[in-house]
């Protein structure tokens, strides 16, 4: 039987062009996932992203960088072709102070392919703030939470200033109040989605951990006692059960529903009476936590209910960072101490010290927290440059990069889309990789 075809023969020979074309160049390339919180949208700070860059400089593997109108800490996310970051101007600046009643805090919306400016809102500070006291002191306070997003609008928290929701082209939705103290460091914790509600850490400002409605921004629910604690919850996910919300406190650390703020357990935590600030990580029904002055980090067991220290913690060792929050990769907990410049790698499931290696040249200060990608751990020092080390049980330093021409504080983490690295400095973002 003959064959017959009722299109005229220009259509079907368009037809047979593109069948053969979705047969010899497979299937379109799948788009990268998006970033859309501190330390990834998991916050485990670990990522699936390959061809990631080990080496940069100031004229190698640059694709871009932009001037940022201030300094900040928060880590840029993204979502499709935009990037959403943070900053602050008028106050707090090196080296001049500035005035308080200056200080203004940013919203960025950058094109992910050039960086180059959408949009950007300006806020005003709610005074009195943190006083800035000169070098270290209350730097990091004025833009350091990560905003968030659900892909239609855009969650961002400014300490005493309240929270905002803005949709995407950074019209305002609603603000809310969560408190009106302020501590000389600052205030540095960042927002997590939780199904529709938006959970805030307001340790600083009301001593509260608490739900916004994510559409309305009115209170869900709230619980108090939430003292000296400068970390993001983690919704640790719980096998076979529901994910618990996880916070670090001083001496104490404590499990909640994320729908309803009841506590669930409670933990002996990390030996510290002032403040815990490292993020909690975990993994396979465990959460992992590290702080604290002198030095500590431990393993608790999820899914228990009270006080869980005699049945639930794990493991704890005499090791620790007051500042950088660890990572996990492989069947290792790393992280980077915040003052010696120390590079330190814990067996996961014993808490025994694989190693702890000092780190050449030495960094000083490192408040930003490690980042597991592309068979790399990436961590950033304030002024000497980025740290890529290999995992595995024996200290190797891949490379370590600096930029010439920008020596500007970094306590900002990195993140990883798209085959590239964006990192974030007081001075400019850089979006680092192949073009």
């Amino acid at each position: 039987m003959p064959l017959t075809c009722r299109y005229p023969s220009v259509h079907l020979t368009a037809v047979l062009v593109a069948l053969i074309g979705v047969c010899f160049t497979g299937p379109a390339p799948v788009p990268a996932a998006d970033v859309t919180g501190f330390r990834g949208t998991d916050g485990l700070a670990r990522s699936q992203e390959v061809g990631l860059p080990v080496s940069w400089s100031s004229s190698e593997n640059v694709v871009w960088r932009v001037k940022m109108p201030g300094p900040g800490t928060s880590s840029p996310i993204v979502l499709g072709d935009r990037i959403y970051v943070t900053s602050y101007t008028g106050y707090g600046l090196v080296p001049n102070q500035g005035e308080q009643q200056n200080l203004k805090r940013q919203v960025l919306c950058l094109d992910r392919t050039s960086g180059r400016q959408i949009w950007r809102k300006e806020f005003a500070a709610k005074l009195p703030e943190s006083n800035y006291s000169g070098g270290n002191n209350a730097r990091h306070g004025y833009a350091s939470s990560t905003p968030t997003t659900d892909g239609k609008h855009l969650y961002v928290f400014f300490g005493k200033s309240g929270v905002f929701c803005l949709d995407l082209d950074g019209n305002t939705v609603w603000t809310a109040d969560v408190g009106s103290n302020s501590r000389g460091w600052g205030s540095s914790n960042s927002p997590v989605l939780f199904k529709n509600v938006l959970i805030i850490n307001a340790s600083i400002e009301s001593g509260r951990l608490l739900a916004l409605d994510k559409s309305t921004g009115k209170e869900v629910w709230s619980v108090g006692q939430i003292r000296g604690a400068w970390n993001t919850p983690l919704l640790a996910e719980v096998e076979g059960g529901s994910p618990e919300l996880v916070i670090s406190l001083p001496q104490q650390v404590r499990g909640l529903d994320p729908s309803t703020g009841k506590e669930l357990w409670t933990c002996e935590g990390i030996p510290d009476r002032g403040y815990v600030c490292p993020s909690v990580v975990s993994r396979a029904g465990i959460v992992y936590a590290i702080g604290g002055r002198q030095n500590t980090a431990l393993a608790i067991r999820l899914g228990g209910r009270g006080d869980v220290t005699s049945s639930h913690l794990l493991w704890k060792a005499s090791r620790g960072s007051n500042v950088s929050s660890p990572v996990l990769a492989g069947g290792h907990l790393y992280w980077f101490h915040d003052r010696r410049g120390t590079a330190y790698c814990l067996d996961a499931k014993t808490g025994e010290i694989v190693y702890e290696s000092r780190l050449a040249p030495r960094p000083g200060l490192v408040y930003s927290s490690i980042m597991h990608a592309d068979g790399k751990l990436y961590c950033i020092s304030q002024h000497n440059g980025t740290y890529v080390v290999a995992p595995g049980p024996e200290f190797k330093l891949l490379a370590h990069n600096t930029f010439a021409d920008d020596d500007s504080r970094t306590n900002a983490c990195p993140v990883a889309h798209n085959g590239q690295l964006l990192l974030r400095t007081d001075g400019f973002l850089y979006c680092l990789g192949k073009k």
